[in-house]
């Protein structure tokens, strides 16, 4: 959102699916005006946006699509790869990434024109002509060798990355798909095999909400994070005239979801000590 409100546009939140926890693809066609210019696919979580139907919308409506793949770096829908369908697509190399090269991000496009546009943003716009005279703003966004070379030998073990974060999400599913207490993510849907970028989960007790939770789990000296705080509701967006209205699934799932442990360093006992740890908090 703070991209395209420093861009001077306006951002319109969809409401989260509260089964695969992206954005509500179904809402979006009853969202779009003649103001309309983009629509930003946010992957989220590990599981992806049902992209079929939002391209259709795109191309109903003539609409540019930006997709934000930064938490399924390797992830695929319908075979193809993440970061594949936006007009524009984004990666972020932050340390909690499959792929991390200390900070810094990705763009995709499939345009030479908006390509040399982005590589010239990046770079404060230096002049064609003359280096040091800029006719347009810029930022200082460039990435070090060293931080390139730290990307590119992690990209050699993407594959192994992704198959320990799903080795992870099967332990976590064997020890606690019983629980009543809980939600847990889905495996797969129709259209991708979940990578669990995070092994988030649910409370379905009203009593007990995520804060609960984490810290119960603390005590036992287990690590969680919340799920996103909803975007609607950052005080920091409050003066914008974006839509004031409830999205009901997106405020439940801030409130009662949270990251269990699943950096690629987890190991198997360490995972089922989470789970043992979650059960004796639940028989308590």
């Amino acid at each position: 959102a703070l991209a395209v409100i420093r861009a001077g546009a306006k951002p319109v939140y969809v409401d989260a699916d509260p089964v695969t926890w992206n954005m509500k693809v179904g809402d979006i066609e009853s969202l779009i005006n003649r103001k309309t210019k983009a629509i930003m696919a946010v992957h989220i979580y590990g599981l992806t946006v049902d992209m079929d139907p939002l391209l259709e919308i795109a191309k109903k409506y003539k609409l540019k699509v930006i997709e934000d793949a930064a938490e399924v770096i390797g992830q695929t829908y319908k075979g193809k790869p993440c970061g594949s369908f936006g007009d524009i697509s984004t990666f972020s190399f932050y340390p909690n990434k499959h792929i991390t090269t200390g900070e810094g991000g990705m763009v995709l496009v499939n345009d030479e024109e908006l390509s040399e546009k982005c590589k010239s943003l990046r770079n404060l716009c230096f002049g064609k002509k003359d280096r040091f005279v800029h006719e347009e703003y810029g930022w200082n966004f460039r990435m070090s060798n060293l931080q390139a070379a730290v990307g590119v030998a992690q990209l050699e073990r993407l594959p192994r990355t992704i198959e320990k974060k799903r080795e992870i999400g099967k332990i976590y599913h064997q020890h606690l798909h019983e629980s009543k207490h809980f939600t847990l993510p889905l495996p797969q849907t129709d259209y991708c095999e979940n990578i669990y970028w995070i092994f988030g989960i649910l409370s379905n007790e009203e009593n007990k909400n995520a804060k609960w939770w984490i810290g119960e789990l603390l005590k036992e000296k287990i690590g969680t994070r919340p799920f996103f705080y909803p975007m609607h509701q950052q005080p920091c967006f409050e003066t914008l005239t974006c839509p004031k209205k409830p999205l009901k699934n997106a405020e439940r799932l801030s409130e009662k979801g949270f990251y269990l442990p699943s950096g690629i360093t987890l190991t198997n006992d360490e995972a089922i000590r989470v789970c043992e740890s979650i059960i004796k908090i639940e028989k308590s």
